[in-house]
């Protein structure tokens, strides 16, 4: 089986060897790995690892943080494609796509972004309202949406009163960015986290300014 596990260490030479030995010990093995964030002295990774079947997840957390100043951010089950260039590929199907280009979007992000779930929101006579989700989107939509018009990618408060309680219960971290001047708004859910980082907004907002570009 394998999952996600994002990890903060000390951005020096060795912490990520001295890591997969330590994830290596409990018979884990490292799939892939991307940087999400390096700051002053410390990095965050998202590693994809495999473990033994029947082995606990909880071995991963215990292994990484037996090394000194490793942090595990998170750990999820991980069933998604490896590459290592989503975003390309992503803005590739979207061009290519004939039909229902905004579906092909939501379905990808959560895939390249490392989400739970996608929408796209729009405003129309009646507020705010989903033009289209992921399979993985919530029934339960938000009923307005008092932070649109968007101007710029940016975290929201997932515990804001726009928030259906079911969200908020499964303490979900929500983040958002225009899709150009459309008055779309692409909407990113990540139920348990982790929190979004100020790199992964960065992204999101490049992604989602070239899809703008592309849908035309």
């Amino acid at each position: 089986m394998s999952f996600l596990l994002r990890v903060q260490l000390p951005d020096r030479p060795g912490s990520l060897g001295s890591l997969a030995l330590a994830l290596g010990s409990v018979g884990a093995d490292i799939l892939s790995l991307d940087v999400v964030e390096r700051g002053a002295g410390y990095a965050i990774d998202d590693l994809v690892v495999e473990v033994p079947t029947g082995a606990l997840p909880d071995t991963l957390i215990t292994a990484a943080e037996s090394l000194a100043d490793v942090h595990v951010d998170s750990l999820r089950p991980y069933s998604g494609m490896l590459d290592t260039h989503r975003e390309l590929e992503l803005i590739d199907q979207v061009a290519s796509a004939r039909d229902d280009r905004l579906q092909v979007l939501v379905d990808g992000v959560p895939r390249v972004l490392r989400v739970g779930w996608c929408t796209v929101v729009d405003i129309g006579s009646q507020g705010a309202y989903r033009v289209v989700g992921s399979p993985s989107a919530p029934e339960t939509q938000a009923a307005s949406a008092p932070w649109m018009p968007l101007e710029k990618p940016l975290v929201l408060d997932g515990e804001a009163d726009w928030v259906p309680q079911i969200w908020r219960d499964m303490d979900t971290k929500l983040a958002a960015a225009p899709l150009g001047n459309t008055g779309k708004v692409l909407l990113l859910g990540r139920p348990g986290g982790p929190d979004f980082r100020p790199s992964e907004i960065a992204r999101l907002g490049y992604l989602a300014g070239i899809i703008a570009t592309v849908l035309g």
